[in-house]
């Protein structure tokens, strides 16, 4: 009998596996929030025994006001989902019909591009890896043509962690409502922005801004997040919530309390994830053909561009992971024509985390360079 091949080597199991002892730098998650509040808020909900219960399935009424306290977006109707992508697949299925296009870039958050492709739709993705590593305005208008149907910004963007002027976005909001587009606002990381500009209130009728808690507020595993957007595209979403009972209680009950508290801490949050990119960079610079794209960035991660190196992403990803603990993400997940260059750190992690990266990192590097080829005797 033939031996069986080996199964692929599934990173995110291992880690997960060993959770304890990994360093979590692989999906932009924050472990700098302050667990005090919400672990208060989840133990008295616990002790309320608020879980054998249904929530409401409109959402917690607390919750939606704190996030337009958050989201100062005037008339937009809030829906909490599952986590914020939950609500992209929603829109995406309420708004898109088969033969649509959607602007958006490559490097990009491409499980939007797999949810634009499932609604018939087609994603336009202009090449954005050069500077300002962000969309451009005159090409986008270029390419708008009679299937266009939507422009999506990810602002700040991942993972190459470039941000949107105010300008830049008032005048992509000016470009969708002169064209009659639909433009999708994706606003994870704003919290880690020096500045950050919606661009609802320049569209209102036209735009959906998706918010969450995961990487803002250190709930990446409680899956909250959700979209503001006028009365009259809210309604065409909403049709399609599958979720009709509401997002997990305790979940939400995480949520009021981490945006209670955010105004308190986000910038001492702001100023740990710059000091951390910064000893980021003092490990980079020090490792021949390694560089920063996007420095500083707004969000709380960035590429390291390895494609001088010769070493592939994927491969790099593994050695970080398996022999020194640490976990980087291969530009693969977030590139079709960009992945084998970079490997996407993120960093609103403990300073211990960022120390372990900067000794694993050149070792890890070395032990995936190609073995130069000898020479003939």
């Amino acid at each position: 009998m033939p031996e069986a091949s080996a199964a692929p080597f599934d990173a995110f199991r291992y880690a997960h596996d060993r959770f304890h002892q990994i360093v979590w730098m692989s999906q932009n998650t924050n472990h700098l929030f302050p667990s005090g509040p919400i672990e208060e808020a989840l133990v008295q909900a616990i002790k309320d025994r608020r879980y054998p219960d249904y929530p409401l399935g409109s959402g917690d009424p607390e919750l939606k006001e704190l996030v337009r306290k958050d989201f100062p977006i005037p008339g937009a109707e809030v829906g909490i989902t599952s986590g914020g992508t939950e609500a992209l697949y929603m829109l995406t299925r309420a708004l898109l019909e088969p033969g649509d296009e959607v602007l958006a870039s490559d490097p990009s958050y491409l499980i939007i591009h797999r949810f634009i492709e499932l609604a018939g739709a087609r994603a336009i993705a202009q090449g954005i890896y050069r500077p300002p590593y962000r969309l451009d305005l005159e090409e986008v208008k270029e390419a708008i043509g009679p299937k266009t149907r939507m422009i999506l910004l990810i602002d700040p963007l991942n993972p190459l962690g470039s941000g949107y002027p105010p300008e830049e976005v008032r005048a992509f909001a000016e470009v969708a409502h002169d064209h009659k587009l639909l433009l999708l606002h994706d606003t994870t990381y704003r919290d880690f922005a020096d500045r950050h500009t919606l661009a609802a209130p320049f569209y209102p009728e036209g735009t959906i801004t998706i918010w969450s808690v995961s990487k803002n507020c250190g709930l990446a595993g409680l899956r909250v997040g959700g979209l503001l957007a006028s009365p009259a595209l809210f309604s065409r979403i909403w049709k399609y919530n599958t979720n009709d009972l509401g997002v997990n209680v305790l979940a939400q009950v995480a949520a009021k309390a981490a945006l209670r508290a955010k105004p308190q801490v986000i910038e001492a949050i702001r100023r740990q994830t710059r000091e951390n990119q910064r000893m980021i960079r003092e490990v980079v610079e020090q490792v021949p053909g390694v560089s920063l794209p996007v420095y500083p960035s707004q969000a709380n991660m960035f590429a390291l561009d390895i494609s001088q190196t010769g070493v592939d992403p994927e491969a790099l990803q593994k050695e970080l992971l398996v022999h020194h603990g640490v976990f980087l993400r291969a530009g693969n997940y977030l590139s079709l024509q960009y992945g084998k260059r970079f490997i996407r750190a993120s960093f609103s992690n403990l300073p211990s985390d960022i120390e372990a990266f900067g000794k694993a990192f050149a070792p890890a590097l070395a032990a995936c360079r190609p073995v130069a080829a000898a020479s003939p005797a």
